[in-house]
């Protein structure tokens, strides 16, 4: 699962809280390039495209960085603090320019009380979709930006984090996503399987129209409007 997120602040506010349905190990977790994200919304934008009946009977010629460890004692006492509120810190890494937590809950108040002493941004109503999750027996991805190594990596924006995991049950937790949100969010799904479509069990299926035969006069009014945006191109840069 590659996650990238368009996120509008500063680095230091940035955190996900995602529930896993299993313990994620250190090399589970990679980040990706953007490239990646940006290679699949081109290939999946809207096009017009002509192709063309060739003569069937013409013959053709075969033409991770090192990272200081955390302080032991203060280590300690966060796991001590962590555990009187139900949770449980399962691992902890630094990956790219990210610091990454694993962890378990028993009760959504104490995580949710643990998250925000440890400077998490939870809005109300974030208890209840914690509980939801902690009833499936689920793990919680956290990750926040270690700025030190974002200054070192040099990235002026925040890459897609990666998580492979096995599990019988494929799923995209997104509900506190929808709590957290300040209105509407855009969520874009790109699923690669080789089981062909991928469709939403609890949302209704919209179909875009797609693969049409579109009248020949489209073309010509196509290429005047591609003309039109040439010739202005053409006058700007002058």
């Amino acid at each position: 699962m590659t996650m990238a997120n368009d996120f509008h602040g500063e680095p230091r506010d940035f955190a996900i809280v995602i529930p896993v349905p299993t313990l994620i190990t250190r090399g589970q977790i990679h980040i990706a390039d953007k490239a990646l994200i940006d290679h699949l919304d081109a290939y999946s934008a809207p096009r017009l495209v002509e192709y063309f009946d060739y003569d069937p009977c013409r013959m053709y010629a075969m033409d991770r960085m090192p990272t200081a460890p955390m302080n032991a004692q203060k280590a300690s006492r966060e796991e001590g603090r962590a555990r009187s509120l139900g949770v449980t810190i399962e691992a902890r890494y630094t990956v790219g320019e990210y610091d990454i937590l694993i962890l378990s809950a028993t009760q959504s108040n104490g995580l949710e009380t643990w998250l925000r002493e440890n400077g998490y941004t939870i809005p109300p109503g974030a208890s209840s979709v914690l509980g939801s999750y902690i009833r499936q027996n689920m793990k919680f991805f956290v990750a926040k930006v270690n700025l030190g190594e974002r200054e070192k990596l040099g990235y002026s924006y925040l890459r897609p984090i990666q998580v492979a995991y096995e599990s019988p049950k494929f799923m995209l937790p997104v509900r506190l996503g929808t709590v957290n949100a300040a209105g509407p969010q855009e969520l874009f799904v790109y699923a690669l399987t080789r089981k062909g479509r991928v469709e939403a069990t609890n949302y209704r299926t919209i179909k875009l129209p797609s693969d049409v035969d579109v009248p020949l006069y489209v073309r010509k009014i196509s290429l005047l409007f591609t003309k039109r945006c040439s010739r202005n191109r053409s006058a700007k840069k002058t």
